[in-house]
């Protein structure tokens, strides 16, 4: 019976997920957090401040996989709320379209975004949050920057993965690339 609970949660046990990551691609949500003025124009971006697993110090948007029989939106919704705290306030449209797919690869190189772990496709979204953020998990901070300062290349430089260029994907998107 636990057995059935697990699977049905959508949650995999470390030895099954490593399996499949080596067998074939795995969904995520990427997500730029925005806040916005009263004419919904892009006026800060929220980056995560993370340590990895190798001790680098990094920033990093939202993200994380969409589990089995997880309807996207509450995937977006569940990250959000993982990692921006409970009275984030996000606005998720009602029918939410990615601006755009990352495909992380294995292998640097071959796409500009790189997960050593596995194969990963990203639906990207920029989601505008107007709560209280308090970063929860494993995210150390959250830090509000203007897009300039998001595009500038301190920031750049402090991302990894190729998320940088998915965040300036996300500040073209909106309009808001310097």
């Amino acid at each position: 019976m636990t057995e059935m609970t697990e699977t049905a949660s959508g949650w995999l046990a470390p030895e099954e997920l490593e399996s499949v990551r080596g067998r074939m691609p795995i969904l995520y949500v990427d997500v730029v957090p925005v806040r916005v003025d009263d004419k919904g124009v892009v006026t800060h971006v929220g980056l995560l401040l993370r340590i990895g697993s190798d001790g680098v110090v990094s920033r990093a948007l939202v993200s994380g996989r969409v589990l089995y029989r997880e309807r996207v939106r509450d995937a977006l919704m569940r990250h959000l709320e993982k990692d921006l705290g409970p009275v984030a306030l996000p606005q998720v449209p009602v029918t939410p379209q990615p601006f755009t797919i990352a495909e992380y690869f294995p292998a640097p190189g071959v796409t500009p975004y790189h997960d050593s772990r596995q194969h990963a496709v990203s639906l990207a979204y920029v989601v505008p949050v107007a709560g209280d953020c308090r970063p929860r998990q494993d995210a150390l901070d959250l830090i509000w920057f203007t897009p300039e300062e998001a595009a500038s290349p301190m920031v750049q430089q402090e991302m990894i993965g190729g998320q940088g260029v998915l965040l300036k994907q996300a500040l073209a998107h909106v309009g808001r690339l310097p």
